[in-house]
């Protein structure tokens, strides 16, 4: 829950308060993509390909100040911001989806997340954070209307792999720190459309902007055998 703990700009909140419609905003169009990892990303959210560069195989998105995707518990503002790179998957077969992140971690919440993205009212996130203890640690948001907010293991690393994998039922989330062995984070439902997006984004709710490179992306259209081992 990030009620009394972001001091966000008061512009921000401002904005906020007229998100009946969507504060994110998406492009899409063979003008705005690019191909990363043997995927073709042709969606964004909030300029997210014009924040994006490429080189060696290396994806960095830029986030400006102030940026993040949450919907308070309480329904009174969403933050819907932050730069996202989209990519449409066939969410009726299964799937598994790698990468590496490494953010910069200068401000609280700071972060580079992946996402399972249906619209801004639906949607998961799972991200290497910043925390309010300076640490960085790995956090998922599952969003329906509004978000939760999870923290999970403190990774004492700069860069983590994080996957995600469906069976078409039930979708798991794990990370690594070698990209070998996987420690499970959290499993959801699988109840989203047959239309789903999977995203990168950098945020910096806090701060004054940050970047985030992703790297070793790898898309198999196959589940893990093991939801429990994430192998």
């Amino acid at each position: 829950m990030r009620t009394g703990k972001l001091l966000l700009a008061s512009t921000i909140v401002m904005v906020a308060a007229f998100a009946g419609a969507s504060m994110a905003q998406e492009q899409r169009g063979a003008a705005a993509a690019l191909s990363f990892g043997g995927l073709r990303f042709d969606g964004a959210l909030n300029g997210g390909i014009e924040q994006a560069r490429l080189d060696n195989g290396k994806l960095t998105i830029a986030a400006g100040p102030k940026t993040d995707f949450f919907n308070e518990v309480d329904g009174t503002t969403i933050y819907g911001n932050a730069p996202v790179v989209l990519t449409r998957i066939d969410n009726t077969k299964p799937f598994t989806f790698v990468v590496r992140v490494a953010p910069k971690l200068a401000s609280t919440y700071d972060a580079a997340a992946a996402y399972v993205w249906v619209d801004d009212k639906h949607w998961l996130k799972m991200a290497l954070e910043r925390d309010e203890r300076g640490l960085a640690r790995i956090v998922t948001v599952r969003t329906n209307g509004t978000s939760d907010d999870n923290n999970h293991d403190a990774v004492g690393a700069p860069s983590a792999f994080l996957k995600l994998s469906s069976d078409t039922k039930s979708i798991g989330f794990y990370y690594s720190i070698d990209g070998k062995t996987w420690q499970l984070v959290r499993v959801f439902r699988n109840d989203y459309p047959a239309a789903l997006q999977l995203g990168l984004s950098a945020q910096s709710p806090t701060g004054t902007g940050t970047e985030a490179a992703f790297s070793g992306l790898s898309f198999t259209p196959a589940s893990v055998r093991d939801f429990r081992l994430g192998e």
